[in-house]
């Protein structure tokens, strides 16, 4: 991509998002990130990207803006900057959560907005990330697919046709690695419990977790085969499923899914209020 990206925010994610551009052959020079804290500018300076402490600065050449500040700052940090906004008019590429089209398009003061509205997750630190994404029905086809090429920078981008499901995205991936991160603490926990010591008990842990990722990554049939073709009929593994269907596993982790649905939508709608 030749046009000039810039972060509102360089924090975590916007760096992620940095590196994975910079993987990906994207010349630092057209990358602009601006930030109060100089601490947190520094690695991107080292790399060659352009910085800033002055927002307007930054707004004032980038051609795509990703919001990438905490949604508690994000009326502060825009309001005094939506007239230059409205002169250049970029495309807008929001990361910041519970933000709605809906709400930065009136802390914008209203209008029609080219707005993305993504849901990146953490793995996204490791360009391991999945992210879920909405466009503006301003976007045009050619601002849709430069989203796609910064948010598929760090891992799998996949849009969603409405924005509601944003929220679902929340629930699965936004969400999602600590889920599975309760597993393996659980798997730690009762590896050790059984003898092995903390080291083992970790090691195997990570690399079983690992390994069955990439197996269900790469396999050409889906999980639900995968599980029954590494399940023997009255063996251990047919054992340990057992307690945890007894256990209701699925029921668990759907109703867990839901509750963070829910929770999503909430917080989406109490950032909203927050800005009028």
């Amino acid at each position: 991509m030749s046009e000039c990206i810039g972060f509102l925010g360089a924090g975590h994610m916007a760096s992620a998002l940095v590196g994975g551009l910079l993987a990906r052959s994207q010349a630092a020079e057209s990358l602009i990130l601006s930030d109060p804290l100089e601490s947190a500018l520094a690695t991107h300076s080292q790399r060659g990207c352009r910085t800033t402490t002055d927002n307007a600065v930054m707004l004032g050449v980038a051609d795509v803006v990703v919001l990438a500040v905490k949604p508690q700052m994000l009326a502060s940090v825009l309001a005094p900057q939506v007239e230059l906004l409205r002169a250049r008019r970029p495309l807008i590429l929001s990361i910041v959560a519970g933000a709605t089209i809906a709400g930065i398009t009136q802390l914008l003061g209203g209008g029609d907005w080219a707005i993305v509205r993504a849901m990146p997750n953490t793995p996204a630190l490791v360009q391991a990330a999945a992210t879920g994404y909405y466009c503006s029905s301003a976007v045009t086809a050619a601002q849709r697919q430069q989203a796609q090429q910064i948010l598929a920078a760090v891992g799998l981008a996949l849009r969603v046709e409405e924005e509601s499901l944003i929220d679902a995205v929340t629930a699965v991936s936004g969400s999602g690695p600590a889920y599975f991160f309760i597993v393996m603490q659980a798997m730690q926990r009762a590896g050790e419990a059984l003898g092995l010591d903390a080291r083992t008990a970790r090691a195997l842990t990570l690399q079983t977790a690992l390994g069955a990722a990439q197996m269900a990554v790469t396999a050409d049939v889906g999980v639900e085969e995968l599980r029954r073709r590494v399940t023997s009929p009255g063996g251990t593994t047919q054992a340990a499923i057992a307690v945890l269907e007894e256990h209701g596993l699925m029921d668990c982790f759907e109703q867990a899914l839901v509750a963070a649905h829910r929770r999503a939508g909430e917080l989406g709608r109490q950032l909203q209020e927050s800005a009028r």
